[in-house]
């Protein structure tokens, strides 16, 4: 599909092509032998090296292409550690054991994971490779986001099982950049669709230009797409991505979001990844995840029917999740999320393809999986399933049992607990959760509860204009 899509792109984007048989463009994933002829004969000449922070985003440095496989690839380079102790507006703040104004705000050594390089169809010339963070005695730093994920799998895996994942990603565009957005204070925001356009296949012709070029973007970055379609909101757009493997997924992740926000304003578009950026519209990270072992699911009997793994694993999902919110679940705005009725799910609950549940239980036969519809579009992929398989984890190590799943409305249940209602209650249920500590440690726990505390702080003083609309003339 995606090889279709990027033949009937538009000509006078050539930059967004992927390279066709026995064309001159580097597409796709890269060894480093590949990427040193890529930038020896000058078809490669800037190389991104970026560590995926807290917040899930891509933060490093531009290097000449030939520094980098100089001197960069093998060698390493540094950045400040606050890059994973900061707030998402990268505001240095105290209480982080890694960095803060009382350890000088460090240097932190990143070393290139080489398995990641690809190119970026959007950057003409330039390769991204991701990177992981190691302390001075060259140990990966625990608090780090993508360490966090392989640990989670490696305790999977000592189970002698292996986890695949599928990601599905809502986000909504808005009509005009992000400096216009800003401008007005972002008030008047106009998506680009008016109306619901859910499964539609009429799109306006930028809409549908918008579609092409990203797909094909993707495609040539080695990110094929699995679909793309308008969303139940105005302006909503969701993206799928074939299964696959876990960190590759959340490693990709990472980079379709920096294709959507940039190409988005280049097209006059303002992508945003809120989990609700207005009253009414509710945008997830859906985690599509299936457990193997010896190269077979698990998670379907013989009979079709949940195995006993699979049942074990929805009953960890339920018993520890509503403790770990605070990692797919990051700051206040995605709590206002999980609204009745909104397709984001209010209880911690399971049912067979049904929507309404926190966990959903989708697909047939070897297809058979989880659809864990906690995390909101605002997750960090690496965290939202790093807890994800550590509460899997825990299911499997006690044998645990699920309830009964629900076979209705699930915002209508009485017999569920309810999803924490603001950052502050799941701070506190995250704080001493035997799972979140077994999982993670003290310190990890620690950490990203300072995070948490401190986004709940911005919010808890910051007037809104909710104040204003409903006080200002009544108080």
């Amino acid at each position: 599909m995606a090889g279709t899509t990027a033949r009937s792109g538009p000509a006078s984007r050539p930059d967004l092509l992927p390279q066709v048989a026995g064309g001159r463009r580097p597409t796709g994933q890269l060894t480093l032998a590949q990427l040193r002829d890529h930038v020896a004969s000058g078809r490669i000449d800037t190389v991104l090296l970026a560590l995926p922070d807290l917040q899930g985003r891509l933060k490093g440095k531009r290097y000449h292409a030939r520094h980098f496989v100089d001197r960069v690839a093998e060698g390493g380079a540094e950045v400040c550690a606050y890059v994973l102790a900061t707030d998402i507006a990268m505001t240095p703040v105290d209480g982080f054991e890694l960095a803060s104004w009382q350890t000088g705000y460090q240097d932190l050594r990143v070393i290139p994971d080489l398995s990641t390089v690809r190119v970026l169809p959007w950057m003409p010339g330039t390769a991204l490779v991701l990177a992981d963070a190691v302390d001075p005695d060259a140990h990966l730093v625990e608090v780090s986001p993508r360490r966090m994920l392989q640990r989670q799998l490696a305790r999977i895996a000592a189970q002698g099982l292996q986890v695949k994942t599928g990601l599905e990603s809502e986000f909504v565009l808005y009509r005009g950049t992000y400096a216009q957005a800003a401008a007005s204070g972002h008030h008047g925001l106009q998506p680009i669709t008016a109306e619901n356009l859910d499964y539609a296949l009429d799109h306006d012709p930028g809409t549908d230009r918008f579609f092409r070029r990203l797909q094909a973007a993707l495609s040539g970055a080695g990110l094929p797409v699995e679909a793309i379609k308008t969303e139940g909101a105005a302006g909503q757009v969701e993206v799928t991505f074939p299964y696959g493997d876990a960190l590759a997924a959340c490693d990709g992740h990472l980079v379709f979001k920096h294709a959507v926000r940039l190409m988005g304003q280049r097209a006059g578009m303002a992508p945003t990844f809120m989990a609700a950026p207005v009253t009414g519209t509710a945008s997830g990270l859906h985690l599509h995840v299936s457990v193997w072992k010896d190269g077979h699911p698990v998670l379907a009997g013989p009979d079709g029917s949940l195995s006993q793994p699979a049942e074990q694993a929805i009953a960890g999902l339920l018993d520890a999740l509503p403790g770990l919110a605070p990692l797919y679940a990051p700051n206040a705005n995605s709590y206002k999320r999980s609204a009745p009725n909104s397709f984001a799910p209010a209880h911690f609950t399971w049912g067979i393809d049904n929507r309404t549940c926190a966990v959903r239980v989708v697909g047939h036969g070897d297809g058979l999986h989880l659809e864990i519809r906690l995390p909101g579009a605002d997750a960090n992929p690496y965290l939202a399933l790093a807890a994800t398989l550590a509460s899997i984890t825990h299911g499997l190590d006690h044998e645990l049992k699920p309830p009964p799943p629900c076979t209705g409305n699930a915002y209508d249940t009485t017999d569920a607990p309810p999803l924490p209602t603001t950052l502050d209650h799941a701070l506190t249920a995250f704080n001493q959760h035997p799972v979140a500590q077994r999982a993670f440690g003290t310190a990890v726990v620690a950490h990203y509860a300072r995070l948490g505390q401190v986004e709940d702080a911005a919010h808890r003083f910051a007037v809104t204009d909710v104040d204003r609309h409903r006080w200002f003339t009544r108080a």
